[in-house]
């Protein structure tokens, strides 16, 4: 399946689609809004939740314009699609800065247990997402590194 099918595919099955799907897809996260779905061989998620996909793509938002500094984002890419390590580390690191921030004195978990759980009660907690303690939340964002391939050693030829 070409890419331009696959994304119009992607689009008429999947209306209402998760905000934090890649780190849902990367097993770093679940929701108790999320669905996942194939289309050919790759995988989806959908969100079961109107208000829930609203408040996490505001939360995304925020995190994105806060994290550009931290991310050392251009004005290019803050405006149009990330590359996918930064916008996993917004998703991941965004939600273990939330879950830090809602949890003193915890550690950062390595994995979230429900994303839409996590971003009511810090709406909750904080009155607004506007309202996050970004200081804490960032220092996530800047500390997480998706795993690092392995290199190959490169034989020599005789």
């Amino acid at each position: 399946m070409d890419q331009d099918a696959f994304r119009q595919t992607y689009q008429d099955i999947n209306e209402r689609f998760c905000a934090f799907e890649k780190a849902i897809l990367t097993l770093q996260c679940q929701c108790s809004e999320a669905h996942k779905f194939c289309i050919a061989e790759r995988e989806g998620v959908h969100c079961n939740s109107d208000t829930g996909q609203q408040h996490c793509l505001q939360l995304l938002e925020v995190l994105r314009t806060q994290a550009r500094f931290a991310l050392r984002a251009s004005p290019e890419e803050h405006m149009n699609l990330l590359p996918h390590g930064k916008a996993i580390r917004i998703q991941v690191g965004g939600l273990r800065g939330l879950h830090v921030a809602l949890n003193p004195g915890q550690p950062a978990p390595s994995s979230i247990e429900n994303v839409i759980d996590l971003v009511n009660r810090a709406i909750k907690h904080y009155g607004s997402l506007k309202q996050l303690p970004f200081s804490l939340i960032m220092q996530q964002i800047s500390a997480y590194q998706s795993r690092i391939r392995s290199r190959r050693s490169k034989r020599k030829r005789p």
